[in-house]
């Protein structure tokens, strides 16, 4: 099952490229004997200035047909790390193609992305700078992967 973070914004060199490329590169080595992966990261930026709604535009355009869209949103449901692994493989083992992340703006996703969303996915009652929520995402990425393949990172 593919997976792609669609995210406002771009990532420019530094200590959070460098986490997310590590979290990632762990998820796909152990992801893939398990049919999950590849990671894509798909960056949008309304250079325009348009807010909310030109940024959801440019997220709608970059949604692969028939992929589940997973928000971020604090509104959205808590997870523990092993409920989180349980989704992605419910997913994977319903045949589910590909699971889209999307991470919005400064200001968030536009309500009307959220309301198309098929899951709304929380990391806590605090806002998280987008920048920070593509690591935090990257790293329960790779603690899933780790989860359902047995192995040692996550401890309960």
């Amino acid at each position: 099952m593919k997976l792609s973070l669609i995210v406002v914004g771009r990532l420019r060199k530094g200590p959070e490229a460098a986490l997310i490329d590590d979290y990632l590169t762990r998820f796909e080595r152990i992801g893939r004997g398990m049919g999950l992966g590849p990671v894509s990261v798909v960056e949008v930026e309304d250079k325009k200035g348009g807010g909310k709604s030109a940024e959801a535009a440019l997220l709608r355009k970059a949604l692969p047909e028939g992929a589940v869209l997973v928000v971020l949103d604090e509104r959205g449901t808590l997870l523990k790390s092993p409920e989180f692994a349980g989704k992605l493989a419910g997913w994977r083992d319903h045949g589910q193609r590909e699971v889209v992340f999307m991470i919005g703006g400064a200001d968030g996703l536009a309500a009307e992305l959220v309301a198309e969303a098929d899951f709304k996915l929380s990391f806590g009652k605090m806002v998280w700078p987008h920048m920070l929520a593509r690591v935090m995402l990257s790293e329960q990425l790779y603690r899933a992967a780790s989860i359902l393949s047995g192995a040692p990172y996550h401890r309960v």
